[in-house]
């Protein structure tokens, strides 16, 4: 576990110079307190960051095999390490180690590119073989650890587990794209398919990219996709009892490490589910912590002590106050490109809690994209219904003109009283998806930027994205493409983003069993009505833990921590919102109407409107384009 990095000469074996990959491997010191490593060859060189968790004192990195012709720098677990180990060494294998990066050396002997097909876990690594003369970078099936390349003029192949690790390289020039910045307004975080910084690229999930030196690069090749196009026709007693199985194995193999392993607890269903599995797996009592606010209506942690007390777990919370506004820089510094969802706050703080007493931690992460469980997938399905029975000529023409006159429509259904539910209706699904995932409207952004900037778009539009994705996703019904597309985009674009960032800087271990491949394989292969049941998602997940979780947990309301920004905006961060419509680096990249931003930013201040959301970004933004690209 920890942050790598590395530089591979496709062309020509031109030396490398380990201070230069020890360059990249500064900037991320925090990824890997444990300790570091080089290695270097003809044409190669690897870094390697180290927290240790599994064989804290033989599993150093980069590591090779006796001969030395294999050398692998590693980042993440490979959970079923012990069983490929043992089939390993029944086919004559020998291990110096009891570490899982050493299997990741013999499996490429045994296996080839296929052994990546065998590891459950959560990695990112970058395999040199001297006998081919290539390096081979592979990330996991859902994202959870990043790596991030770029190819220079040298005709060198750089990578490294954050942008600051390349960014240390002299070589790599520092040019904005100004699309991702269309992205991040719209989506808030910068998605895996781009970057901030023109000519840099990120690993997909699922993905590997085979360098050889004196060939072509070729694009990344995915290896592991999950579909949707299947249905189990299984009895629902039975996908209980296979939904438990899978839960149960899931959370067990996570808890496999040499140090002390905790849960974050928030009282949901998903963390509720993990914490109640992991107090059956364990002879002692399960660490658990949670995090809320000092303001009573943005969140509660009354749910998490209560399963706390249920399962006599060891467990802490602690609050979060406008104080805590004041770790915005430090936040942003962490994640390079700009982020804004404002969730990162309490979950660095909830990181520096757990950390105080395990070095890892599990989370429910993921529960929500796998089994339909976020509010905007209720909305879908309910908006699918509507379409299936409407013309769409007649939706068009009816609820374009009624979302245009909101809120003039009371006297419609409560269904169709929200505009964003009425213009919807006029779309087809994968557009109004897209349009509901976005946290800043198309329209509102068009407002924020200039002639000169949308032009330089070249029609270019964020939703795009998400719109290609639901229909090219492998699927039968249209929340199976909306889930998909989540998987696929918001997964490891925000939350694991937040969650690796988050967890790295104060040095903690996370992992999240509820994106173990087989389990959100099964979700997939899920009818509809086992994943939204009324008005609620993950139903069959309810229905299973009904034997384990209080009934007003699995089903009654839930709370949600609400990072408090727009209160942030008119208090204790109000002189960012000023500064932002000054000599910022917005500013002076000519991108933005500052006039406009001048306004949103004194119309929130004076609590005429309420700008919160579209603030943070803005600020965040500011803060990154200050920081990579010198404009602050």
């Amino acid at each position: 576990m920890g942050g790598i990095a590395g530089i591979f000469f496709v062309e020509t074996a031109k030396p490398v110079d380990e201070a230069r990959v020890g360059a990249m491997l500064a900037p991320m010191r925090h990824r890997g307190p444990d300790g570091s490593g080089l290695w270097s060859a003809p044409g190669v060189g690897l870094g390697h960051l180290r927290l240790a968790i599994v064989d804290t004192e033989g599993g150093a990195q980069p590591m090779a095999t006796p001969e030395g012709d294999v050398t692998v720098t590693f980042n993440g677990e490979i959970y079923n390490f012990a069983e490929l180990r043992a089939e390993l060494k029944a086919k004559g294998h020998q291990f110096r180690t009891q570490s899982d990066t050493e299997v990741i050396l013999h499996s490429w002997r045994q296996w080839g590119e296929r052994c990546v097909e065998r590891f459950e876990g959560m990695f990112a690594f970058a395999l040199h073989d001297a006998r081919t003369q290539s390096l081979w970078l592979v990330r996991d099936r859902f994202g959870v650890k990043p790596l991030l390349y770029a190819t220079l003029a040298d005709g060198s192949l750089i990578f490294a587990s954050e942008l600051k690790g390349l960014l240390a390289h002299p070589g790599l020039r520092r040019v904005p794209e100004l699309s991702a910045v269309e992205d991040y307004l719209a989506y808030g975080y910068v998605p895996d398919d781009t970057s901030i910084v023109k000519g840099l690229a990120k690993l997909g999930a699922g993905e590997a990219l085979l360098a050889v030196r004196g060939r072509p690069l070729s694009p990344p090749s995915r290896y592991w996709d999950v579909s949707f196009a299947e249905r189990t026709t299984a009895r629902p007693d039975a996908l209980e009892d296979e939904l438990l199985s899978l839960l149960q194995n899931a959370v067990r193999s996570r808890l496999m490490a040499d140090v002390p392993v905790g849960a974050f607890l928030s009282g949901g269903v998903a963390s509720s589910t993990v914490v109640a599995l992991m107090a059956e797996a364990s002879s002692q009592p399960v660490k658990t912590c949670t995090i809320g606010f000092d303001v009573a209506a943005a969140g509660e942690t009354d749910h998490a002590e209560r399963i706390a007390r249920r399962f006599g777990t060891d467990h802490r919370s602690r609050l979060l106050s406008s104080d805590d506004s004041r770790l915005i820089d430090r936040i942003a510094a962490h994640f390079d490109e700009p982020f804004a969802d404002a969730s990162a706050v309490p979950m660095f703080r909830l990181c520096e809690l757990a950390r105080e007493s395990v070095a890892v931690a599990l989370s429910g992460d993921g529960v929500d994209e796998a089994f339909a469980g976020n509010r905007r997938h209720i909305f879908q399905h309910r908006e699918e219904m509507a379409r299936r029975f409407i013309p769409g000529a007649l939706r068009r023409g009816l609820f374009g003109p009624l979302g245009a006159l909101y809120p003039t429509a009371d006297w419609a259904p409560r269904l169709l009283r929200a505009k964003s539910t009425v213009l919807g209706l006029a779309m087809d699904g994968a557009e109004a998806y897209a349009a509901s995932v976005a946290m800043i409207p198309a329209a509102v952004r068009a407002q924020l930027f200039t002639d000169q900037a949308k032009a330089a778009f070249a029609g270019h539009r964020a939703e795009d994205r998400y719109v290609k994705a639901m229909r090219e996703a492998p699927a039968r019904d249209p929340i199976d493409r909306a889930q998909y597309a989540d998987l696929k985009i918001s997964l490891p674009g925000d939350i694991l983003t937040r969650t690796d960032r988050m967890s790295t800087a104060v040095g903690l271990q996370v992992r999240e069993p509820l994106l173990d491949h087989r389990l959100v394989g099964f979700a997939a292969r899920l009818p509809v009505r086992q994943r939204i049941h009324g008005r609620s998602g993950k139903y069959l997940l309810r229905k299973t833990m009904e034997e384990r979780l209080p009934l007003d947990i699995l089903y009654g309301a839930q709370t949600r921590l609400v990072t408090p920004v727009s209160d942030w905006f008119r208090g204790a961060l109000a002189s960012e919102a000023r500064a932002i419509a000054g000599g910022s680096a917005l500013a002076r990249t000519e991108w933005f109407d500052m006039r406009r931003i001048a306004r949103l930013a004194e119309a929130h201040r004076s609590g005429t409107t309420d700008h919160g959301q579209l603030l943070w970004q803005l600020v965040m933004l500011d803060k990154a384009l200050g920081r990579l690209f010198s404009l602050g």
